[in-house]
């Protein structure tokens, strides 16, 4: 990568993975699955995640994300639907489910499922959009073709996103044996779906102002 220092590439890097160690919906939402449903639930919603991360970076690349950014119908719309969908989630956490045989966990269309929650979760972000045009250009060298630099370094963003949210995933997903108690993993879908019910009001008050 001629465009970028081994410097600028670090610095790109430690400054993705503070901004992804930052707690928001994606980390929240992870961890409430994986605590819940088990870490097979948890990686499929990452790699649905890294999918949605991925698709934003393109369409920033592209400019699709300037123009949402720059459309306050088109952000505002976005927003509230991302904090309808997090109120959602909230609410099927709320409620009791049988913990699952493994040969259902392990079930495509059960892993589909959260796949797919974690993809929407992520493109009815306005934020995510915004992140990559504020973010990505300041590590970009004039002198080359920015959609090139765009895509590249979005991957090397996923790449580190997705690591972080594995690691997420992994650490939350060991409550999964204490809640074999259908009492007290009851107790915990209540606590955490009030969680995700938080998660979205700040995800809310959070995006009324563009970063």
């Amino acid at each position: 990568m001629d465009f970028i220092s081994v410097a600028t590439l670090l610095s790109f890097i430690l400054t993705c993975a503070l901004i992804e160690s930052t707690p928001g919906p994606n980390m929240a939402y992870i961890a409430v699955l994986s605590a819940t449903e088990g870490r097979r639930a948890g990686y499929a919603a990452v790699f649905g995640i890294a999918l949605g991360l991925l698709i934003i970076g393109l369409a920033a690349a592209l400019g699709l994300a300037t123009l949402i950014s720059n459309s306050i119908l088109a952000y505002q719309t976005l927003r509230f639907s991302g904090v309808a969908y997090l109120l959602w989630l909230a609410w099927d956490t709320w409620k009791f489910k049988p913990l699952l045989s493994s040969s259902e966990v392990k079930s495509l269309i059960y892993n589909a499922k959260f796949f797919k929650r974690g993809l929407i979760t992520n493109l009815l972000n306005p934020k995510a959009a915004i992140f990559y045009i504020a973010m990505l250009p300041k590590f970009m060298s004039p002198d080359y073709s920015s959609v090139s630099q765009a895509v590249i370094l979005t991957i090397i963003f996923v790449m580190v996103a997705t690591i972080i949210h594995a690691l997420i995933v992994t650490l939350a997903g060991t409550a999964r044996e204490f809640l074999e108690n259908d009492n007290r993993r009851l107790i915990i879908r209540r606590v955490l779906s009030l969680v995700l019910v938080g998660i979205a009001i700040w995800f809310a008050i959070s995006t009324g102002q563009k970063i």
